[in-house]
This record gives C-alpha cells, sequence and structure tokens, in this order.
C-alpha cells in the first residue's frame, strides 16, 4: 500500500473506533442501522474509494476495498459498506453504470428474465429492505446476465442472521431491469472469488477484535488475587488466538496479493477453507476465556462471535471450495504433493 493509502484506511479506523461503540452495533437487534456512520463514510469517500475515476471514484484498487471492509468487520459496522461496495463493483465489471445510493446483491440462483420481464424469489439478500438497488445475477434463455433491479419493484421479506444483521426475502413479479451482456463461466466464478475474499475480509477484522478483546479481559479480570493472564491455562488460550489471528491475517494478506497480481489458482478458497478451523477455535476459545460473561449481551464478546458463526455459512462458502478444489485435482489426474508445492500459478481471466 502506498503512504497515501494508509492515510485512507488509519482515517477509516478513527472513524469506526469514535462511532461504532457497543450501543451502536446493537441498533441492529432492533430493526435499525447506523445511518450517521453511513454518511460519515459516503462523505468521506470511502464507499467510492475502488471505483475508477471515470465512474466519480478515487481510482483505488482491490487491496484498498478489502482492507476498508476489514475495518467494518472489526468493528461490526451497521452500515450496508460491504454490500455496495461489492455491487458497484459487479457493475463496473459488467459495463453497467455503477450508482450513487446503497445497494445490495445476491450471486443465488432464483431470478429468470422472460421478455425483459424478471420474476422469482432470492433469500437471505443482505440489507435488501434499507437498499435502493439490487444486483443480481439473471438467468434468460440467452445465459446469464447481471442485472440492476430498483427495489421499488420488488416485495420484501424482512428477516435477519444470526448476528440480528439484515438478511431479507426479495420477490419480483415482471420487473424490469438494466441488463449486461451474457456472462462467461469464468465471470461468474470470478465474482464468487471476489465475493468470498469480501467475506474473508469481514472475518479477518472480527477475528482480530475478538482477540484484542480477549487480550484485554484477561488483563483486567482478576482470580486469586492477580489477573488470569498470569494463569498457564489462560496463556495457553491467549496464545490459542495469538496463532489463529496471525493465520487469518497472512491468509488475508496472501488473498489480496493474489488478487491485485491477478494470478489466482486457489489462494481464496484455501484462505476460505481454512478460516472454517479458525472461527471454531477462535469462538470457543474466546468464550471459555471469558466464562459467562462473554455470553451475555452487556459484553461485546458476542457481537464478533455471532458474525463469525452467520458469514461462516453465506454466500460462497466453504463447501463451494471444498468440492471446487477436489473437481479440480480429480479432473486433471493431478499428483497431489506436485501441487501443493508448486509456485507457478494461473490466471483467471475477469
Amino acid at each position: 500500500m502506498s503512504e497515501m493509502k494508509e492515510m485512507i484506511l488509519d482515517v477509516a479506523e478513527r472513524m469506526l473506533e469514535d462511532r461504532v461503540t457497543k450501543d451502536v452495533v446493537d441498533v441492529l437487534e432492533k430493526g435499525d442501522w447506523s445511518k450517521d456512520t453511513w454518511t460519515l463514510f459516503v462523505e468521506n469517500g470511502m464507499v467510492s474509494v475502488a471505483l475508477s475515476e471515470e465512474h466519480g471514484g478515487a481510482g483505488g484498487d482491490l487491496e484498498d476495498l478489502l482492507n476498508l471492509v476489514r475495518l467494518t468487520g472489526k468493528y461490526a459496522a451497521p452500515i450496508p459498506f460491504a454490500e455496495t461496495a461489492f455491487a458497484n463493483f459487479i457493475l463496473e465489471t459488467s459495463n453497467l453504470a455503477v450508482v450513487d445510493k446503497i445497494a445490495t446483491y445476491s450471486l443465488q440462483d432464483g431470478f429468470i428474465s422472460q421478455n425483459n420481464q424478471i420474476n422469482g424469489v432470492l433469500h437471505n439478500v443482505p440489507w435488501a429492505r434499507h437498499a435502493k438497488y439490487l444486483v443480481a445475477l439473471v438467468q434468460s434463455n440467452q445465459g446469464v446476465h447481471v442485472a440492476l433491479i430498483d427495489l421499488a419493484n420488488a416485495t420484501i421479506q424482512p428477516s435477519t442472521n444470526l448476528a440480528s444483521e439484515p438478511r431479507d426475502t426479495v420477490i419480483l413479479n415482471n420487473a424490469q431491469a438494466h441488463s449486461s451482456a451474457v456472462l462467461s463461466d469464468e465471470q461468474i466464478f470470478y465474482f464468487k472469488t471476489i465475493e468470498t475474499a469480501f467475506k474473508i475480509a469481514l472475518m479477518t477484522g472480527a477475528i482480530e477484535k475478538i482477540n484484542e478483546l480477549s487480550v484485554q479481559y484477561s488483563k483486567e479480570r482478576e482470580q486469586f488475587g492477580r489477573p488470569i493472564h498470569r494463569f498457564q491455562l489462560v496463556q495457553y488460550q491467549i496464545a490459542q488466538l495469538a496463532g489463529e489471528t496471525a493465520i487469518a491475517i497472512a491468509a488475508f494478506n496472501n488473498v489480496c496479493a493474489a488478487i491485485q497480481s491477478q494470478k489466482l489458482l486457489h489462494e481464496v478458497a484455501f484462505a476460505r477453507i481454512r478460516f472454517e478451523d479458525a472461527i471454531s477455535t477462535v469462538a470457543s476459545v474466546s468464550h471459555q476465556l471469558h466464562a459467562a460473561i462473554g455470553t451475555t449481551h452487556e459484553h461485546a464478546l458476542h457481537q464478533y462471535t455471532r458474525r463469525l458463526w452467520a458469514w461462516r455459512d453465506e454466500g460462497t462458502n466453504a463447501d463451494f471450495w471444498s468440492e471446487h478444489i477436489a473437481d479440480y485435482l480429480l479432473n486433471r489426474d493431478a499428483e497431489l504433493w506436485a501441487y501443493l508445492t508448486k509456485t507457478a500459478q494461473t490466471v483467471v481471466k475477469k
């Protein structure tokens, strides 16, 4: 990252640290969200960091954007930042006009286009009730397209995930939309790859925060006249958390580097699969360390562990990537050791 990019991340973290308190995160459980934080992000150009200058953005890259997403995960920011940014990424990559309002996306199957009218149902669409636009994949007789859909024409049934984040059902009945040209299988796969990178960024931020909360608690909580971090068992737990946090950050940085170099083989897939172990270890160990207080509403820990469990199952998850790697190896009759130690990489075309 350049010095200017580091300054952008520093500004974003300061905004989140100052604005997003535990009480602000809790507004999601009341069906609300942090409009003030969103306005601050928009006014400071964070939402358009990775858009090209041609489309009114700052001309940044995906590494910048992914690091901003990581920060929103670190502070559990109750704003549709990742969703709007990824929706605009899909639009720009598909040669469609980007939007300057709140947007969301879905890469699920469920919408069908006939005679330029879209019908169908999509479940678990993030932030749909608060979004102006939905960017989705639509099946037509010609193939799969990206469609920009005005949600004023949709029926939305509110629901939430485990972390109380909006995950709604969107129903379309003869809706109109702006659509892209037919997508190739490689383009659809690329969108799923970048979507997974966004989830990895969010989970990395949450893991970082859980580690910080756990270390802080171990220093503040006393038992038998001394802080609990002095006890050997607690030190072992802190070491486990530190190890998983280091692995998560390293995996995230490797994903960013692979995306920036456009040399993607299975970096995103392996990172996403490895996060399964990280989530299990981080969530269980941090709650063991905090004991009962970590599950109470008054403590912030559950805000992050619930997000890890929710994000784990959303989007293009580890099951998809495990199957993809298995198919890759079986179809190519690859030698496993040569595959695992190979340094040459294959470019995935956009």
